[in-house]
């Protein structure tokens, strides 16, 4: 049913629990594990002016370089290719899908809620509103065990 499997990653804490259900799913179907970070250059628009693109650029891609390892690392029984991008993170991540023939995105989500979501919107919506493949979501906020939850972002 799955022979490839995309995992979006941030690098953020809560994303190894992503990477098993992506790695695990991989193992039950013998499928290949595509791992991507986008640097969202839509960010730096807020820079000041004296910091330097170079340096920024560096550092954001020095963080997905340790974020695709941190997914090797925990997919060690299937084929793992990685990949760095920058732009829009959800039109980067349904683009790669669309390009590589992706039959299945795992993402994590945060929990958002109020006027965060609101304002910073949602990366995993987004990629859930216009992926043209099916997308599983796994929460990833600390708050795992609470007995509070918030609507995922």
């Amino acid at each position: 049913m799955y022979d490839d499997i995309l995992v979006p990653t941030d690098g953020s804490t809560g994303m190894d629990r992503v990477i098993d259900h992506a790695a695990s799913l991989a193992a039950e179907h013998g499928a290949a594990v595509h791992g991507i970070y986008v640097i969202d250059t839509a960010s730096w628009t807020g820079l000041p002016m004296e910091s330097s693109f170079e340096g920024v650029g560096e550092t954001l891609r020095n963080e997905g370089e340790s974020a695709l390892r941190q997914l090797e690392r925990r997919v060690q029984d299937r084929p793992v290719e990685t990949e760095i991008r920058q732009g829009s993170p959800a039109r980067e991540v349904v683009d790669f899908a669309t390009e590589e023939d992706i039959d299945v995105i795992v993402m994590g989500t945060h929990g958002r809620a109020g006027v965060d979501r609101l304002l910073l919107g949602s990366v995993a919506e987004r990629v859930v509103r216009s992926s043209p493949v099916p997308v599983l979501t796994v929460r990833v906020s600390g708050d795992e065990g609470s007995a509070e939850s918030a609507p995922d972002e």
